[in-house]
C-alpha cells in the first residue's frame, strides 16, 4: 500500500486531487458529484480519481450505482501515517 500511495498522491500530476478526495473523505462519505462541489473540481476529474483511488484500495463504494457513496477503505486508514508523510512532499 506504502508504494501505491507514493505513487497516486506523489508521483502523478493527480496527486495534489486525489490527496483532497482523501481528505474530504475522512470527514465524511460522498458521492462523486458532492466531491466535485465540495472540491471545486470537475465531476469527470473526480470519477476518475475516484477510479484510481479505488484500483488502489483506498476507496470503496457503497450503495446504489446512481449515486453511490464512497468511504475509506480500512486497508487504507492503517496507511494514515504514511499518507500524512506523503502529503507533507507536496506543499
Amino acid at each position: 500500500m506504502e508504494k501505491a500511495l507514493w505513487y497516486l498522491i506523489a508521483g502523478t500530476r493527480g496527486g495534489e486531487n486525489r490527496a483532497r478526495i482523501i481528505r474530504a473523505l475522512e470527514d465524511k462519505p460522498r458521492n462523486a458529484n458532492q466531491l466535485a462541489g465540495t472540491l471545486e473540481v470537475d465531476y469527470n476529474t473526480i470519477r476518475h480519481h475516484l477510479e484510481m483511488l479505488a484500483d488502489h484500495d483506498v476507496v470503496e463504494r457503497g450503495g446504489q450505482s446512481y449515486g453511490e457513496l464512497y468511504f475509506l477503505t480500512d486497508q487504507f486508514m492503517h496507511h494514515w501515517d504514511e499518507f500524512e508523510t506523503i502529503t507533507e512532499h507536496l506543499e
